[in-house]
């Protein structure tokens, strides 16, 4: 570790992955528009966003629950191919960064920093929204949640991940905005940032989590001095 006049330096990590959904980006309108669409087309009255958001990083089935409470699980199952091909469809079209999230971006990669995504979205998906954003060069890695044998809360595409990018796990950062992020990052060893502007329940508590560091917007992260120093 560097040490100038007897204090350890404070700098950015060498490589941070970060989820997608509800920490990168703001999909939920996305996802409004596509659950009120299948409401629509079965003489539905569609639902707020406010209802929706809280389920975003919890999926499709989850999503679908709330759009359609009165169909049993094995019901609401059944519509999970007609809900990601009509997302597939408008992806990107309602959805936007969160704001100080390309800041922060900025301020990573000139600091030297490598960065790359690991999320539960199917992999076919996140790879049509992220040139949407510009990133294709920018992302190191992208990680899905069908692109390995594991998803999160395993820690298998944590770990592959760093080792694509040419890193250990303890020089990664791993943040996202759910439980199952934290318990991932824990799992491959790897320190954690957990946000609070993505979309949780009331029932969680993000300081619970056992993150080694907790924000509440993208513009702490801004600054060095906030990320988890080794």
């Amino acid at each position: 570790m560097q040490v100038i006049a007897g204090t350890a330096a404070i700098r950015f990590p060498p490589a941070v992955l970060f989820d997608l959904d509800g920490t990168l980006l703001d999909s939920a309108p996305d996802m409004l528009a596509t659950v009120n669409a299948m409401l629509d087309a079965r003489g539905r009255a569609p639902i707020a966003l406010t209802s929706l958001r809280p389920m975003v990083s919890k999926g499709a089935r989850a999503m679908l629950g709330v759009a359609f409470a009165d169909l049993d699980a094995e019901a609401r199952g059944a519509l999970v191919p007609e809900f990601l091909e009509r997302y597939e469809r408008l992806i990107g079209t309602h959805s936007q960064l969160f704001d100080g999230v390309e800041h922060m971006l900025v301020r990573l990669e000139n600091a030297g920093c490598v960065w790359g995504i690991v999320t539960n979205k199917p992999d076919y998906l996140a790879r049509l929204i992220v040139p949407q954003l510009g990133w294709e060069q920018r992302c190191a890695v992208l990680i899905g949640g069908d692109t390995l044998a594991e998803r999160k809360p395993h820690p298998l595409p944590l770990l592959v991940a760093a080792e694509r990018i040419g890193v250990s796990p303890a020089q990664c950062v791993y943040v996202g905005d759910d439980e199952r992020d934290i318990l991932a990052a824990r799992a491959a060893a790897m320190r954690s940032v957990a946000v609070l502007w993505g979309y949780r329940l009331d029932e969680d508590v993000p300081l619970r989590w056992q993150a080694d560091v907790v924000v509440d917007q993208p513009q702490a992260l801004w600054n060095a001095a906030t990320w988890p120093q080794s």
